[in-house]
């Protein structure tokens, strides 16, 4: 009998935290929102390899994100794809060029853990792939702010 009280006490609190959730958390108006990220420099400002910026669009539906895609792009507005990390029309370095297809395929990763997640709490970054991590990061913030209620 006892146990049983515990039990049901336990299940009451349970109920009411997830209810006082609703307080902090941000509605959304239904739609779909861009956010872009600042443009990101190397430590030594090279404006060769490694410089871009990021964008997300993301769709919400009922206070839910039901979709997303996140795209990085050179400072010159060039899609990384899949030519990013080739020199010249040719693979010079397949490491550099594994690599960089490495951080293309985090995108879209990146922006699925996002749909499943619901937000960027829990997500984290893939290795190889950490600038995108950051620009994601900021794109979506900058997404989820045009979409407050």
């Amino acid at each position: 009998m006892k146990k049983s009280a515990i039990l049901l006490a336990a299940a009451v609190c349970a109920a009411s935290l997830a209810g006082c959730g609703g307080s902090s958390a941000k509605n959304y108006k239904d739609g779909t929102y861009e956010g872009k990220s600042s443009v990101y420099q190397n430590e030594d400002g090279d404006s060769e390899e490694g410089n871009g910026y990021g964008v997300v669009s993301i769709t919400i539906k009922d206070n839910k994100i039901t979709d997303c895609t996140f795209t990085t792009y050179e400072t010159d507005g060039t899609e990384k794809g899949e030519d990013y990390g080739l020199k010249d029309g040719d693979v010079a370095n397949r490491d550099y060029y594994n690599k960089a297809q490495k951080a293309v395929a985090a995108c879209a990763e990146y922006a699925n853990r996002l749909v499943a997640n619901g937000s960027l709490d829990g997500i984290d970054a893939i290795s190889g792939a950490t600038i995108n991590y950051n620009e994601f990061q900021e794109a979506v913030t900058e997404a989820l702010k045009s979409a407050e209620e």
